[in-house]
């Protein structure tokens, strides 16, 4: 089998998994400096939000992916606003990577894995790869790997949450963003890459029956 880029590279893990923890730290940040103050995390979130927008725009990213990664921190800190509960910021996170392991779960049930659609639409393959089993097989069994990785951080954010450990949950969300995400991404590539015939060609040359 041909050598292509890993998953990290392909999918640019490392830069969205940081820069989506900024606006979480600077949350926390501004929330223990201001002595406990939800106007001072979520100005301080904002500001970070804001900059890793600035950067991603300068970079080239697209502007609709921009706006809605703005947009996300803008509607995790008025829930902690309107709620007056500063832990209620990470509640957006506890619950999209909820349903982020049942959607995957369901992509896996029904043969369309979620990490195939990704790939090969990072690829520009649209969905080639489902008329390659070996493949086929080889994104729904890499699959488990992201559901589990949405399953730790669930298992780990909910209890904090439920304690109202702001603090905690904001080491959480960093020590759960790349490490995490490095270490799904080298795994389910592994995966992959077991289930996959010797010769065939790899990700970029799905064998169509």
């Amino acid at each position: 089998m041909a050598q292509p880029e890993t998953l990290a590279e392909l999918l640019n893990g490392r830069r969205a998994a940081v820069d989506a923890s900024l606006p979480a730290v600077g949350f926390v940040a501004g929330y223990v400096i201001g002595g406990q103050s939800i106007w001072g995390g979520t100005i301080a979130a904002l500001i970070a939000g804001g900059a890793v927008a600035g950067w991603r725009i300068r970079k080239g990213d697209k502007p609709r992916a921009v706006v809605i990664g703005l947009l996300g921190v803008c509607v995790a800190a008025l829930i902690a606003l309107r709620t007056g509960k500063a832990e209620n910021f990470f509640l957006l996170q506890l619950l999209s990577n909820g349903a982020s392991a049942l959607a995957w779960i369901v992509s896996i049930v029904i043969r369309w894995p979620l990490l195939g659609l990704v790939v090969g639409g990072v690829l520009g393959q649209r969905t080639r790869w489902r008329r390659d089993p070996a493949l086929l097989r080889a994104y729904a069994r890499g699959s488990w790997v992201w559901v589990l990785q949405y399953v730790i951080r669930v298992a780990v954010f909910l209890p904090l949450y439920a304690a109202g450990q702001v603090f905690a949950l904001g080491v959480a969300r960093v020590a759960l963003s790349w490490p995490l995400v490095a270490g799904c991404m080298a795994v389910s590539w592994w995966v992959i890459r077991r289930n996959l015939p010797e010769d065939h060609p790899g990700l970029r040359h799905p064998q169509t029956v």
